[in-house]
């Protein structure tokens, strides 16, 4: 019979920033309301400022993202030109250095010669990325969708503390958004640990613990404060 394995590595590179965008779009946000509602500030004011750090949260993310794994696939394809220059300057050499990665991986020599042979008259270049670089195209960095999936979901992490910002009485707002945002961030771990194939409880507890630390410390910066504006 056929055997079939559905692994989730493919999706390591936008998993990574959607996760991350959304979980920081959500309590960088809903942290800020809380903190300036504990200052008493007016309700047209947190609007603004939600709206405001939606805006400037996502461009922020999706900038700092395209820029890091900008970095990532200059160095990766960086690695791969010096490795075909070193492939064209001397492939005996390059042939012996990958038969001695298989050898430490358990093939006996003989037969790690024959395993680089082949491999390397199918695909030289290709090989050697991906054994003796660690360079897949499954994992391999792509910055303008890792940029687009960090800004969405930043956009769409925080709104929604700011819709809650909107709709929920003054008298209620702190305890009703610092409830929400943290069933939403436990939700999102866990989803996000299921969609990558991990274990769900303990992503759900370790953002929601964090994020209750992050509010918690602006609700009480913002209680020193009492603006009333």
């Amino acid at each position: 019979m056929r055997h079939n394995e559905a692994h989730r590595m493919e999706h390591l590179g936008w998993l990574r920033a959607a996760v991350l965008g959304a979980n920081d779009g959500m309590i960088s946000t809903a942290s800020l309301l809380v903190g300036i509602a504990a200052a008493h500030a007016s309700h047209s004011n947190m609007l603004l400022t939600g709206f405001a750090s939606l805006v400037a949260g996502s461009m922020s993310m999706a900038t700092g993202e395209y820029v890091s794994v900008a970095s990532q696939a200059d160095t990766e394809k960086a690695a791969i030109k010096q490795e075909a220059a070193e492939l064209a300057r001397d492939e005996d050499a390059e042939h012996r250095e990958l038969a001695s990665i298989y050898m430490q991986r358990g093939l006996d020599r003989d037969l790690a010669r024959q395993v680089a042979t082949q491999l390397m008259a199918h695909d030289a270049l290709g090989t050697h990325a991906r054994d003796e670089l660690g360079i897949h195209e499954a994992t391999q960095a792509r910055p303008l969708q890792a940029a687009m999936a960090s800004a969405l979901s930043f956009a769409v992490g925080a709104a929604m503390p700011l819709a809650i910002t909107a709709l929920t009485p003054a008298s209620l707002l702190v305890a009703v958004l610092v409830l929400a945002t943290l069933v939403g961030l436990a939700l999102l771990g866990a989803l996000a640990a299921k969609t990558g194939g991990a274990p769900a409880l303990p992503a759900a507890i370790r953002v929601t613990c964090w994020s209750a630390l992050a509010m918690g410390s602006t609700i009480a910066i913002g209680s020193l404060f009492n603006v009333g504006i």
